[in-house]
């Protein structure tokens, strides 16, 4: 990583941001030693349920996506048809792209290449879980890759409000059509009220509270806030991972490997597609500050939202559910990765 590339990660990600992919890795530790030494604890908390959604679960989870739809300004989409190329790339990357490449690569590796290495029943949870990643694209953490290749903020607002308004309609349709494919059981019904708890519910909590916070101290008031429950929301990740992976305990500690062989396709996606919207951009000559945000937002995951659905349709003990924790663990190192590459690559673009 070049020195402005790290004076930029210093400026971009905060403390526990910076760290996130080691917080992860504690946090996994943690879980597989607690689901060892107390696993009634964790069973007792698996069975807080009502509707097929895991009280504890939702609120962490809500802990966690809430701070980041206080952020989304839906005042921005009216700026929607400015610079339109780096926008296409990206909305054409997210929705007609990413989503079935994932889930071609999820069956090529779970269903084929490591067949010999994962039960069958294993690898349909594992494939149904990268299928829920694959089909979130970020709303949170792209406006820190945005800033580390200081991208265009007002294009990543931009493309950050559309993807949300676009997700409340295309991601329950595309993972039902997909794990059909896939020859996964989804129950609609639980599917649509993930999508509703997960995602409407708390972009309409957000945009409720920005509207208040911007009438009492303008964007001043909405990033202090937002800076105050920033603990909160990674507090919310770990306590999360720690659950997953108490759950995911026994599993885990008979078959070392299984980590290592679901981030194998998550790897090849993360680079293949950001190769997918960096070329384009390229092509099309972009300028660089809404090339690298356009490819980023990309190639970066809903986590929080994969893990949500994971958990409501398969359960806390579940392999999907495994499945999008490990995009977690992956996700930070990759991402800094592709900034790094991306600051080096800039004359490869016009400038502004």
């Amino acid at each position: 990583m070049t020195q402005s590339t790290q004076e930029a990660v210093a400026a971009g990600l905060g403390r526990f941001e910076r760290w996130l992919s080691v917080w992860v890795a504690l946090a996994i530790a943690a879980g597989l030693t607690l689901g060892t030494l107390v696993p009634g604890v964790f069973a007792a908390l698996a069975a807080w349920e009502v509707a097929s959604v895991n009280l504890p679960v939702a609120v962490l989870i809500w802990a966690m996506i809430y701070p980041m739809m206080v952020g989304v300004d839906f005042g921005a989409l009216s700026r929607v048809g400015e610079r339109p190329k780096g926008l296409i790339i990206t909305l054409v990357v997210n929705w007609l792209i990413k989503p079935f490449s994932m889930a071609a690569l999820g069956v090529l590796f779970f269903e084929y290449v490591f067949a010999g290495l994962i039960p069958p029943d294993d690898a349909r949870a594992y494939l149904a879980g990268v299928i829920l990643l694959g089909a979130a694209p970020c709303t949170a953490m792209v406006f820190v890759w945005s800033n580390l290749t200081r991208g265009d903020a007002t294009y990543t607002l931009v493309q950050v409000s559309l993807n949300d308004v676009i997700m409340i309609f295309a991601f329950a349709p595309i993972v039902a059509v997909l794990l059909g494919v896939s020859d996964i059981s989804v129950p609609w019904e639980t599917l649509v009220l993930s999508v509703a708890l997960y995602v409407a519910l708390p972009l309409a909590a957000g945009l409720i509270t920005r509207q208040r916070l911007a009438r009492r101290g303008g964007e001043a008031a909405i990033e202090a806030f937002r800076e105050r429950l920033r603990p909160a929301s990674v507090l919310g990740l770990l306590v999360t991972v720690v659950l997953l992976f108490g759950f995911q305990g026994e599993v885990i500690l008979d078959r070392p490997l299984v980590i290592a062989l679901i981030a194998v396709p998550l790897l090849i996606q993360s680079y293949g597609i950001f190769a997918i919207a960096y070329g384009a951009a390229r092509i099309w000559r972009v300028p660089f500050n809404v090339a690298a945000p356009c490819a980023l937002i990309g190639t970066s995951n809903f986590f929080e939202l994969a893990v949500a659905v994971a958990i409501s349709l398969f359960g806390l003990g579940s392999g999907a559910a495994l499945a999008t924790v490990v995009g977690v663990l992956v996700e930070v190192p990759v991402m800094l990765s592709l900034v790094a590459f991306a600051n080096r690559t800039q004359g490869w673009f016009p400038k502004e």
